[in-house]
């Protein structure tokens, strides 16, 4: 054997198994998407001509949506909602019946090859919505990731003309989040995923902390959005501040506590309250020093 041969023998033995992930940035696949999934290898290659052939069909639609957008606007609707009393209460999602999940987007560190977590949306025996799964800490081993563990529902895109994200309706009038659950005694995430342009902010979010006990009892969690810590990819940040309100696109719950095992939330509904007794803007200190 050739010294040429033993060297290609050898190149391919200590090859690895998975290839290292490809870090992309915001990649034009439409007119009106960007890809985002942040540093997760996807071929666009092929879908930019098929996205570009499909949004031109859209167009005639779509400036019609946008038509009833600037009436709307002009007969100013939405002014006197503003004009809240204490107490008022609004449901973003009452659930009830298999519609009402069907939108929900579900992922687990599985999705991306990263674990072995399996999550699942479904309707309880008593018709609500049951965030469900087994919370699996083993780590794959591919030399790249270091822990594992999570599954997490987001709630439902809203979208506008020409495709256009559109934050949760008036949620910045409201002063608490209010949840209805039945947990298992585990502790779950809820997160507030706000509107980012820049790809570098695409993982900041704003999250807390929501305390289940187990057994047969149900209990509303009223929440104040001053209490939302800000994070990024997880991580909290020394830089503390209250949340845009104004342009919160989703609303989440996770499990990641670190614990192997299954999981179960039971969830009536989520909605939000305007308590005019609170006036905290935000519980953190910000320890982001300028000098």
């Amino acid at each position: 054997m050739t010294a040429l041969k033993v060297a290609k023998s050898c190149r391919q033995f200590l090859q690895p198994k998975y290839q290292p992930l490809v870090i992309q940035t915001a990649t034009s696949v439409n007119l009106f998407d960007v890809d985002k999934k942040s540093g997760y290898h996807d071929d666009l290659d092929g879908k930019k001509k098929k996205g570009f052939i499909e949004s031109l069909k859209l167009q005639k639609g779509e400036f019609k949506l946008f038509t009833e957008e600037i009436k709307d606007k002009l007969r100013l609707r939405h002014l006197d909602r503003w004009n809240l009393d204490h107490g008022t209460y609004e449901y973003l999602w009452k659930f009830g019946g298999k519609e009402s999940v069907e939108r929900w987007t579900l992922t687990a560190d599985r999705d991306n090859l990263e674990g072995q977590s399996s999550v699942n949306l479904s309707i309880s025996k008593d018709n609500n919505a049951l965030f469900h799964g087994y919370l699996s800490q083993q780590v794959p081993k591919d030399g790249i990731s270091k822990n594992a563990g999570y599954c997490n529902m987001k709630s439902p895109s809203n979208y506008i003309s020409f495709k256009r994200k559109r934050p949760i309706d008036d949620i910045g009038i409201y002063s608490h989040l209010v949840l209805r659950v039945r947990g298992d005694g585990r502790p779950y995430y809820i997160n507030l995923q706000m509107k980012r342009a820049y790809d570098i902010m695409w993982s900041d979010q704003f999250n807390y902390t929501l305390y289940t006990r187990g057994g047969p009892y149900w209990q509303v969690a009223k929440i104040p959005f001053s209490k939302f810590f800000f994070t990024h990819k997880g991580r909290n940040q020394d830089h503390q501040y209250p949340p845009d309100l104004q342009n919160i696109e989703n609303i989440g719950i996770t499990m990641a506590d670190g614990v192997e095992g299954p999981f179960q939330l039971e969830i009536d509904y989520i909605a939000v309250l305007n308590d005019a007794n609170h006036l905290e803007e935000t519980a953190y200190e910000d320890y982001n020093y300028t000098f």
